[in-house]
C-alpha cells in the first residue's frame, strides 16, 4: 500500500498521514494516534527511502559509549531501544577505549562532519562542556543526559543528583551518624559536583566540618567501594556511615565491612543511588539497601522521546526535565550505635 492509498482509505491528506507518522508536532496527539493505529492495523510502514529523501535524515541517531560505566550504558541503551523500536531509527553506537575529552571531540566532529546520524546524545557532562559548544557550532542536533553550566543553549534531561544526596545524607544525620562517607562519581562532572554539593550542604545545615578524608571519587565499581570503604573503614576513627553513588560501590561497601567483620546496619549505615537494574536489585541485598531511585533505562526512553520532538521541530531550548529522585529506606540504615 503506497501512501496516498492509504492516506485516501483513512480519510486524511497525504501530507497529514506523512507528518503524523512522522512525529511532527503540529499534528494533534489524536489524529497522530489514529494515523499509527491505523498502519498497524492494516499493515502500512511508508518507504523508508522515500521518507529519507523526502526529509533529508538518514534515520540514525548517534551514542559514544565509553568503557567505564558499561552496566548504566546498557540499561540507557535499552530504555533507547525501547523508544524506537517502532520508528525506523537506527542506533550508531561509537566505542571508545577511554574517557579522553580530545578523542570525544574528534569522534562528535566526525559524526557531524558525515551526517552519518541525524542527532548525538551527549553522556557525562562537565560544567564548560566543548562537545555541545563543538555539535552548536556544526549545527548537530543533540540532547544531554544530565546538564551542564556552558552558555551554549542545549536540551537537556537530568534527575536532581544534588537533592538526592542531600536527603541520603540528611537521612543518616537524622539517624544520629556524623561520620559519613561519599563515595562520588569521576571529578569534574556535573552530576559529581552536584552530589558533592548535595553532601555539604546537608553536613553544613547540621553544623558539621566537611572532611576531604571520607569523600572518594572514581568510576562506579565493586572494586572502587570496596578499595575506599576498606581504607576509611580502618581510620580511627572510622566513619560510621556511608552514602555510595551507585549500586556498584554499594556493593564494594557490603564486601569491604564483611572483611572486617563488620555488619551493615548495625555497625555500619549504607545508603546508595539505584539507578533500577534487573539483574542488582535492592531488596535482594543483605540486608536490603536504602536507596535514592530514579530509573536510568526509563532516562534512556525519555531522551529517545525528545529527540524525536527536535527532529519533529521541537526547540531544543525548550526542553529541560529535571526529574525527582525517590527516597527507599530498607534495612540497611539504622541509628547510630552508642
Amino acid at each position: 500500500m503506497k501512501l496516498k492509498e492509504f492516506a485516501e482509505h483513512i480519510g486524511l491528506s497525504p501530507t497529514t498521514v506523512s507528518r503524523a507518522l512522522g512525529g511532527y508536532p503540529e499534528v494533534n496527539a489524536e489524529t497522530r494516534a489514529r494515523v499509527v493505529e491505523e498502519a498497524a492495523r492494516l499493515g502500512y510502514r511508508p518507504n523508508i527511502n522515500a521518507v529519507r529523501l523526502a526529509t533529508g535524515r538518514v534515520g540514525a541517531i548517534g551514542v559514544v559509549m565509553s568503557k567505564t560505566g558499561e552496566y548504566q550504558f546498557t540499561e540507557f541503551m535499552s530504555g533507547i531501544a525501547e523508544r524506537l523500536s517502532d520508528e525506523d531509527i537506527d542506533i550508531l553506537v561509537t566505542p571508545m577505549a577511554e574517557q579522553d575529552l580530545q578523542s570525544e571531540l574528534q569522534v562528535f566532529r566526525r559524526l557531524a562532519e558525515s551526517r552519518r546520524v541525524d542527532a548525538v546524545i551527549v553522556h557525562a557532562p562537565r560544567p564548560k562542556d566543548e562537545r555541545i559548544a563543538l555539535l552548536h557550532k556544526m549545527q548537530m542536533p543533540f540532547i544531554v543526559h544530565g546538564r551542564s553550566e556552558t552558555t551554549v543553549p542545549h536540551a537537556w534531561l537530568d534527575i536532581d543528583n544534588e537533592g538526592a544526596v542531600r536527603r541520603a545524607t540528611e537521612h543518616l544525620l537524622d539517624l544520629g551518624h556524623r561520620r559519613i562517607a561519599m563515595i562520588n562519581g569521576r571529578e569534574g562532572l556535573t552530576f559529581t559536583l552536584h552530589r558533592d554539593a548535595g553532601y555539604r550542604k546537608a553536613l553544613e545545615a547540621r553544623g558539621i566540618a566537611f572532611d576531604p578524608k571520607l569523600v572518594s571519587h572514581g568510576i562506579f565499581t565493586d572494586e572502587v567501594g570496596f578499595r575506599f570503604a576498606r581504607s576509611a573503614l580502618e581510620q580511627t576513627p572510622r566513619p560510621t556511615a556511608f552514602v555510595a553513588g551507585s549500586m556498584m560501590t554499594a556493593l564494594g561497601v557490603y564486601r569491604a565491612a564483611r572483611s572486617l567483620n563488620l555488619r551493615v546496619g548495625e555497625d555500619i549505615s549504607v545508603i546508595a543511588h539505584d539507578d533500577v537494574f534487573p539483574y542488582l536489585t535492592a531488596d535482594n541485598m543483605a540486608p536490603s539497601l536504602s536507596t535514592t531511585r530514579s530509573s536510568i533505562r526509563a532516562a534512556g526512553t525519555r531522551v529517545a522521546d525528545l529527540l524525536l520532538q527536535m527532529l519533529g521541530g521541537r526547540d531544543p531550548t525548550d526542553i529541560h526535565e529535571l526529574w525527582p529522585v525517590e527516597l527507599i529506606l530498607r534495612e540497611s540504615t539504622r541509628p547510630r550505635n552508642a
